[in-house]
């Protein structure tokens, strides 16, 4: 049966600068769920990125965080899909999200790219919006001038540990998001509660 995710991509910015910052919490997510799946991710020139293919949980998945910077991401996930010649409804792109809580995800389908750089340009490279988005609450900092600094720092403890509980139960539900229910999936996930 073919599967209606087969690439997960994790946005962030490489480097030790950008190490666990919030803004590099779709790439984190790639790199648990390789790790859970007992692979490690390698740098690979062709699709200017990290990338491991793992086979978990009866899925066949790449999984790709660019080694681009973040507003240029879509030049890495667009080599993978033209090389491999899959549609972009079948990529699944993380990324950290403003407005949500930490703790929590989000699995959407299309839409914009809600100021995101590495949403934008995405879109830019794919030429369409419709690959489906994993969001990663990280929260807002409360006031639009300080969103670079906020989403550019460091992950607190109590933050880390939110993320790694919802990383949890975001591989709990990906076997069903990728195997055409999403809607049990997202039912699953979007009532999943972080702990306090």
């Amino acid at each position: 049966m073919a599967q209606d995710i087969v690439v997960v991509v994790g946005l962030g910015n490489p480097g030790a600068d950008y190490e666990n910052t919030r803004h590099n919490a779709g790439a984190l997510f790639v790199e648990a769920l390789a790790r859970h799946a007992g692979q490690t991710l390698r740098p690979e020139k062709k699709y200017h990125g990290l990338y491991a293919r793992i086979q978990w949980q009866d899925l066949d998945l790449h999984l790709l965080n660019p080694s681009t910077f973040m507003n240029r991401s879509g030049i890495a996930i667009k080599a993978l899909a033209d090389f491999f010649k899959i549609s972009p409804e079948q990529i699944l792109v993380a990324h950290d999200e403003l407005d949500l809580p930490p703790g929590t995800a989000k699995l959407k389908k299309g839409g914009g790219h809600g100021g995101h750089n590495g949403l934008r340009d995405t879109i830019a490279h794919l030429g369409t919006n419709d690959f489906q988005r994993l969001r990663l609450g990280i929260g807002h900092p409360g006031d639009s001038r300080k969103v670079t600094g906020f989403v550019l720092g460091r992950l607190g403890k109590l933050e880390t540990e939110q993320l790694s509980a919802v990383f949890d139960e975001v591989m709990r539900v990906l076997p069903d998001a990728a195997n055409g229910k999403l809607a049990a999936a997202m039912n699953r996930l979007h009532s999943f509660k972080p702990t306090p």
